[in-house]
């Protein structure tokens, strides 16, 4: 249900599996049309961290640095446990996923965002899964931690989106949100699949951002399951009004910058 940071295999997969992947974003397309899983943009720890992964002393790490955790290629199942005493997991996560049930070509490894850090050899992070905010613990020795100095907050209230690369604002500009009756859910989430677009005209503009958060009305959509994405748009009139099915849709020139600098497993912070 994620993938990994750096290592993201390409494969066409046919639209209406990209439509699926974001049935509550709405809209349509050709289904002669294919979609790419694009590669994401990879990123290096800042020189100012003193820490290792997984720390077993007291760190010093920017506060703008988060943590991706990718599954290893080596586990093809990885066990989720609700906590560290559990003596069995409670949730298992197929390595890698598949984007396009049915095509094993469409293979993303999972990628989770950590929450903490224990120094016996435990993760917690952030799963992308129902309900929103759900979480859970990892053996570290199973995952690849990797330091992350991007950040995207979603302001629905103003429509505004804001992506900031340590305490520097990268980028900011309008956004389309949920309509009235299928709101975008608020919360703390992160990128969970990138996805580029056959049809960079089309409905998702260039490129499309899974999220790793769910709508709290549609619990289904189209055959999924409402799970919220940002991306491009083909109407840019609508940016700064609430049209969507609870989907993020921004400018396409940035949502196609941004395709090129934000690595999966970034946060996204969503409030109203």
């Amino acid at each position: 249900m994620s993938r990994g940071v750096s290592r993201l295999r390409v494969a066409l997969l046919g639209l209406v599996a990209f439509a699926l992947v974001f049935a509550a974003c709405g809209g349509g397309g050709d289904d002669g049309a294919r979609a790419q899983v694009k590669r994401p943009a990879t990123t290096t720890a800042p020189r100012t961290t003193t820490t290792t992964v997984p720390p077993t002393t007291t760190t010093t790490v920017p506060d703008y640095i988060s943590y991706s955790a990718t599954v290893k290629p080596t586990v093809t199942n990885i066990g989720v446990f609700a906590s560290p005493d559990d003596p069995e997991p409670s949730q298992q996560f197929a390595n890698p996923w598949l984007y396009d049930p049915g095509n094993p070509a469409s293979g993303v490894p999972q990628t989770f965002l950590v929450k903490s850090q224990r120094p016996d050899g435990w993760v917690e992070v952030l799963l992308p899964v129902r309900p929103n905010g759900s979480t859970g613990w990892l053996h570290a020795s199973e995952v690849t931690l990797a330091q992350n100095p991007y950040r995207v907050a979603v302001s629905l209230g103003a429509h505004t989106i804001t992506v900031t690369n340590a305490h520097s604002v990268v980028y900011t500009g309008p956004v389309a949100v949920g309509a009235p009756d299928t709101p975008t859910p608020t919360g703390n989430y992160y990128l969970y699949v990138l996805l580029q677009s056959p049809d960079p005209s089309g409905p998702y503009g260039p490129f499309a951002y899974g999220l790793s958060s769910h709508s709290d009305v549609l619990e289904s959509f189209a055959g999924s399951d409402g799970e919220i994405g940002i991306h491009g748009n083909n109407d840019a009139s609508v940016l700064g009004q609430n049209v969507s099915h609870g989907c993020i849709r921004i400018d396409n020139a940035a949502i196609s910058d941004l395709a090129t600098k934000l690595p999966l497993g970034t946060p996204v912070d969503v409030t109203a």
